[in-house]
């Protein structure tokens, strides 16, 4: 429950901070999809994204398949960013992260970083490198989608050094249980004030039902976010019966802790705009007093309008306490698709 006499620390107004982006505030690609990431300021001095791209050779859907997590580096938190490597991609059949590597999100914890990101494969379905790559170039059908889909799983990376080796490992951090079913993935993650640590996780409602290897449509609610807890970034977490949000269409949360207002903040998208939650003891959440952070419309400095048919991925970055870069992936109406960095004065 709320501790008493902090309602009033709910000051936080997202909406008031949004600046207007420039070019530098936009990572594009020629070659690939760009989606959504994460930045985290390195012990060089230099700021650090991980970011999540979809070859447009095979096409945007492919995330499932052929996702990979790429590193590009600025002197600014808001851009420009310059790609420097591909860290992270499928390891192949006989892994659990066997076909993608997508959502990332970049931590640094007691003198090590931890890129966790997320994966799949085809479970106890055997398939053909012949079979296979006929699914990738039919665009995946419903079938073979609802397979890769359904093993959807979250993992960590570890490494000392921000530009590697990543060291990662045989399983997934996290099975889905509790208010949620079927799936982990987009992990959002925070050290706690009082010990310990807490991710936002999404999976599927329990409910949902699959058949005839039909995937649920987009306006279905079929998504709920979970709260888990572990003493180690590496785990075991423990999944919280409490749903952070159980009852909304939404996906793909940010958090992190604001010392100041002694409350913990999430970001997340529900098809249409971004919403913020908040939290005191992390386990009970509640819509924040400023609640609706952005819409698919934004504002760029020459004048003109973004207008995204699809605007996901929120990513809150924070340095001294104070929130800086709102990132966001964006998919226009003409399909392309890129990563945006919205400063926040």
């Amino acid at each position: 429950m709320m501790i008493c006499g902090q309602r009033h620390t709910d000051d936080l107004n997202l909406a008031d901070k949004i600046s207007q982006v420039k070019e530098e505030n936009i990572l594009k690609n020629p070659d690939f999809h760009n989606w959504g990431s994460s930045i985290i300021k390195g012990e060089d001095g230099k700021y650090h994204l991980f970011y999540a791209q979809m070859s447009k050779k095979i096409g945007f859907k492919s995330w499932l398949t052929d996702g990979v997590v790429s590193h590009a580096t600025s002197d600014h938190p808001a851009g420009p960013y310059v790609h420097q490597e591909i860290v992270l991609e499928g390891r192949g059949p006989g892994h659990w992260d066997a076909y993608t590597a997508h959502n990332p999100r970049i931590k640094f914890f007691d003198g090590k970083y931890y890129l966790y990101y997320m994966s799949t494969n085809t479970g106890d379905w055997k398939f053909t490198e012949e079979e296979f790559q006929q699914a990738r170039s039919q665009g995946i059908p419903n079938q073979f989608r609802s397979i890769v889909r359904m093993n959807q799983r979250i993992g960590v990376a570890v490494s000392e050094n921000i530009n590697g080796p990543w060291k990662r490992f045989d399983k997934p951090i996290l099975e889905p249980s509790g208010p949620i079913a079927q799936i982990t993935c987009n992990p959002a993650l925070a050290k706690r004030p009082d010990g310990g640590y807490i991710m936002i996780v999404r999976g599927d409602k329990p409910n949902v039902k699959y058949a005839n290897g039909k995937w649920p449509s987009p306006s279905e609610l079929i998504r709920s976010q979970a709260i888990a807890l572990s003493d180690s970034p590496m785990g075991p977490w423990e999944i919280q019966p409490k749903p952070a949000v159980g009852n909304l269409n939404s996906e793909d949360p940010a958090i992190w802790y604001d010392d100041k207002r002694g409350r913990y903040y999430g970001v997340y998208h529900a098809f249409g705009y971004m919403g913020m939650i908040t939290s005191v003891d992390g386990l009970n959440w509640e819509n924040a007093k400023h609640y609706k952070v952005l819409d698919k419309a934004i504002k760029k400095a020459d004048g003109t309008n973004i207008m995204a048919s699809r605007l996901e991925r929120p990513f809150i970055y924070v340095e001294d306490g104070v929130a800086k870069v709102m990132t966001v992936a964006v998919l226009e109406e003409n399909k392309n698709s890129y990563s945006l960095f919205i400063p926040l004065d």
